[in-house]
């Protein structure tokens, strides 16, 4: 059981000191695995739009909100993840990808 607790620790301390590349990715993949959900919403609201009008703003809106929620939504998540104690966060790190894995899989 000490080894566990151990190797837990261990994984915990290094995906602490990596925690902004690990929210960044898991930013990553939710835009990725909801892009297009939000893309369609997009594209039902500006729909009566000309067509020489409705590309430039989705262009801009696809461009400005990625670009938006990678930089925003990446420090929230540093620091929900942050709050877990370093026994705690690999195995919540492990259930969100696997989270992340079971929603892609789906779509």
């Amino acid at each position: 059981m000490e080894f566990v607790l151990d190797l837990l620790a261990t994984v915990s301390r290094w995906s602490r000191s990596n925690l902004s590349e690990i929210a960044l990715a898991l930013v990553g993949c939710l835009l990725i695995l909801f892009g297009t959900d939000i893309k369609g919403w997009i594209e039902g609201r500006i729909g009566g739009f000309a067509g020489a009008l409705r590309i430039p703003i989705m262009a801009l809106l696809c461009t400005v909100g990625s670009g938006a929620a990678l930089i925003y939504a990446t420090p929230w998540v540093v620091r929900a993840l942050s709050q877990f104690n370093n026994y705690s966060l690999a195995p919540v790190l492990v259930v969100v990808l696997v989270l992340i894995g079971v929603v892609a899989d789906r779509k």
